[in-house]
């Protein structure tokens, strides 16, 4: 499900907030609107952290991360690195990174397999998002833009790029990341696609000037229709197989008498 959303009558959704499989986080100091909109989606199976870094709220553009860790700039406070520690699930790891090219989400893109990352970024800074991220790194550009994470966003199930990115890039990138991508825009046109959404396998937020056109381009790019989180899932398949068995055996118990007979 893909659902609009405002920061403070911002629509660059994706500047003030971070959403991956295991966490979602939000800046301080938004409206409760915000936050609910976001806790009301999440809150049963993935925790709603809010957040700063370095004492500012633009953290979807400062930081980048996926279900294995989340990195964040070196301006990040020791404060704000404990809260993050505490607050994010233990399986989490967060990790400081020294690097010249300090806005993180601006310059990588990324899902839980696979990162593309601006060509000029440290080998350093590499190494750490192959450990701490658990991907395979690859130095891209979309659309001729080195600022990859700001033109593309990637889940598990797919991703969307700058509206300018030919079919024979979109084929190249796809093959490399192993995922469908298409060509797209947020905010009724807006190319900056990373600054106005914040997505995961199972569900988006979106500028709220997002037109019904882009949202079902979204929905359909990222499976979002059918889409659940798999601990949802998962329970609900261990709860069914549960009562499938018990009416079972309740049936057997019923046709025992007749057997014996």
């Amino acid at each position: 499900m893909a659902l609009r959303v405002q920061f403070e009558n911002n629509n660059e959704i994706g500047v003030f907030s971070k959403l991956t499989n295991t966490y979602c986080l939000v800046a301080i100091g938004g409206s409760e609107n915000f936050y609910s909109t976001f806790e009301s989606e999440l809150y049963e199976t993935i925790p709603v952290v809010h957040a700063s870094m370095a004492g500012c709220r633009i953290i979807g553009r400062m930081s980048v991360g996926n279900r294995n860790g989340l990195l964040v700039p070196n301006s990040t406070t020791d404060t704000e690195l404990q809260h993050l520690r505490n607050a994010l699930p233990e399986s989490v790891k967060v990790q400081r990174v020294e690097e010249r090219l300090s806005a993180l989400g601006n310059v990588i893109a990324c899902n839980d397999y696979v990162a593309l990352v601006h060509p000029d970024l440290d080998r350093e800074t590499e190494e750490i998002i192959t450990d701490t991220l658990q991907v395979e790194v690859f130095r891209q550009t979309v659309a001729n833009n080195v600022l990859v994470g700001s033109y593309c966003v990637l889940t598990n199930q797919g991703g969307l790029v700058h509206p300018n990115t030919t079919i024979q890039d979109q084929e190249e990138l796809s093959s490399l990341l192993q995922v469908p991508l298409v060509a797209g825009t947020v905010n009724r046109g807006s190319e900056v696609v990373a600054a106005g959404m914040v997505v995961n396998d199972w569900c988006a937020f979106c500028g709220m000037d997002t037109t019904s056109t882009e949202l079902t381009v979204i929905e359909s790019v990222f499976r979002l229709q059918d889409a659940q989180p798999s601990a949802i899932s998962g329970t609900m398949r261990a709860s069914l197989i549960e009562s499938m068995s018990a009416s079972e055996h309740i049936k057997l118990l019923k046709l025992k008498p007749i057997i014996t007979q």
